[in-house]
């Protein structure tokens, strides 16, 4: 059994910490500056590229060197494409009317917990296995290739998914819903991708101890895209939308499955 020394993974962890309030601080900046909150979406991902550079340096000559280049690698280009996407995206756009909602009557010091303080605490769980994989020993086998594979898939989902919806609201002639590709499979391809991209990680730190007791870190997020904040606030708001609900009726939610008659 491999032990991980507790003075550097307090470091790690620490440092990890730190990089996410950075990044919030200057997310909570811009929005001021900008007169909108929807920008955390952008440093969402951000805040995972940080956290996951932070603890590849606190972990140098503690754990396995190419655990800890995957752990980085793959945060770090799941966090920029998410990042990139998201801002290209809201450019030139207001607040989005999800946080207009939510944020509606509250004070300043409510929309810095609710916003800032609460996504950042949950980035920090779910960043878990980046950091305590980090300092992992132990080589790298079969259990966290099939993170990395796995990891594949949900970049390709999200990436594929993002890329079909763009040309659907670019058609002229598309119809009230988006059902094709892999949108007619699931109702929220990059969800899923996301899940997809989290027990990836997790496998690739669980493959040693102790990165398996960081299990619940790609739970929480699992539940938050499936069942909790992700999904179910998305499609409160789209079930308004003509059609949609019939497309619900016929659509996986999570899950990809063949689309039900």
């Amino acid at each position: 059994m491999h032990e991980i020394d507790g003075t550097t993974l307090v470091h790690t962890l620490i440092g990890a910490a730190a990089a996410i309030v950075v990044t919030l601080g200057i997310t909570y900046a811009v929005a001021k500056r900008l007169g909108r909150h929807n920008v955390i979406d952008v440093a969402w991902g951000l805040m995972f590229c940080c956290a996951a550079a932070a603890a590849f340096v606190a972990s140098a000559g503690h754990g396995d060197d190419l655990r800890r280049w995957l752990l980085l690698v793959m945060t770090v280009v799941w966090g920029l494409r998410l990042a990139i996407h998201i801002g290209l995206r809201s450019r030139g756009h207001g607040e989005d009317p999800r946080y207009a909602t939510l944020l509606e009557g509250k004070g300043e010091l409510g929309i810095i917990l609710i916003v800032y303080v609460l996504q950042g605490g949950i980035a920090f769980f779910v960043a878990l296995p980046v950091m305590v994989g980090s300092l992992t020993q132990g080589s790298v086998g079969v259990i966290a290739y099939a993170g990395v594979l796995l990891w594949v898939v949900g970049v390709a989902f999200e990436a594929i998914g993002d890329r079909q919806l763009a040309a659907y609201k670019a058609d002229p002639d598309r119809g009230p819903v988006m059902d094709r590709g892999l949108w007619g499979w699931t109702r929220h391809p990059n969800y899923f991708g996301d899940a997809c991209v989290w027990v990836g990680l997790f496998l690739v730190a669980a493959e040693h101890w102790p990165g398996v007791l960081t299990i619940l870190s790609p739970a929480l997020m699992v539940y938050l895209l499936a069942f909790g904040s992700g999904k179910r606030v998305l499609e409160r708001h789209m079930a308004e939308r003509p059609g949609y609900r019939a497309y619900m009726d016929r659509t996986s939610g999570f899950f990809p499955l063949p689309p039900r008659r």
